[in-house]
């Protein structure tokens, strides 16, 4: 496997870790995801008398004087307040379909909302995400690169000292990957509906990876660049190699990464 340059021509060979060589498993990877996903949810609840909290009754009364009557008058057989001369008087109220009344399903704090996945399956799943980022039709779905690029994409370690966002744009249009982030920048646009008024006004396309061995000045420089996202190697999980919990993300590797995975993963 070569080892490129910052100027984009092959520095030298290196040996492929054994982790690509691991079974690609789209539901396992898809249940990683998952866990993730859901790890971040809070329970949410409501007060439990919420809506209910009045003196209310109900009473079918037929055989009364009118204004004491319940049935048969065209009101509705439901709970109303006692805060009036006659019941059939009062405000409809502690049910749901009445005005201030309870919601009619809301949610339980009970309700388990975190799926879990054990620490084997979880680990099996990060080695199949890497294994997926050399397969080029997983990676020829997602991203609009070149099928010249040679996969496993390896840079010397200079490229982690680069501290210029110009510098590692360079660089990428020299591997030929730009293309694709250049993709995810004319892809951003602003969402449909209300969640433009909560927080996430922008849909956003994914574009490369970069995993550097150690955490160095082209964080700063890269963090910037539309869809990438830039971790170390034993910061990797199932979210970051298959976004949406599908895989084939393309991933640009340093040489001490790509030489660590080895060490962490067989």
């Amino acid at each position: 496997m070569n080892v490129y340059t910052i100027d984009g021509k092959v520095l030298k060979q290196v040996n492929v870790p054994n982790v690509f060589n691991e079974k690609y498993d789209d539901k396992l990877i898809r249940r990683a995801v998952i866990a993730i996903h859901t790890a971040n949810l809070q329970p949410q609840g409501v007060k439990p008398y919420a809506g209910r909290d009045y003196a209310v009754e109900y009473e079918g009364c037929r055989d009364m004087p009118t204004p004491e009557r319940t049935i048969n008058i065209e009101r509705a057989r439901l709970p109303r307040m006692k805060n009036r001369r006659h019941l059939i008087e009062g405000r409809v109220i502690s049910v749901p379909r009445a005005v201030g009344g309870p919601k009619a399903h809301p949610p339980q704090v009970e309700k388990i909302l975190i799926e879990r996945i054990n620490d084997k399956e979880r680990r099996k799943a990060v080695k199949s995400a890497i294994a997926s980022t050399v397969k080029k039709e997983l990676i020829l779905a997602r991203h609009k690169i070149s099928d010249k690029v040679e996969l496993p994409l390896v840079i010397e370690n200079n490229f982690e000292n680069l501290d210029k966002t110009k510098k590692v744009v360079e660089v990428l249009k020299k591997l030929n990957v730009y293309s694709d982030v250049e993709n995810a920048k004319d892809k951003k646009h602003i969402r449909a509906g209300k969640g433009k008024l909560r927080g996430k006004k922008y849909k956003h396309k994914i574009s490369l990876l970069i995993v550097t061995g150690k955490k160095s000045k082209v964080y700063k420089a890269a963090r910037n660049l539309e869809g990438i996202d830039i971790c170390t190697v034993e910061s990797l999980n199932a979210e970051l190699l298959a976004p949406g919990a599908h895989a084939g993300r393309l991933v640009l590797w340093s040489e001490d990464a790509f030489a660590k995975l080895s060490d962490i993963y067989g």
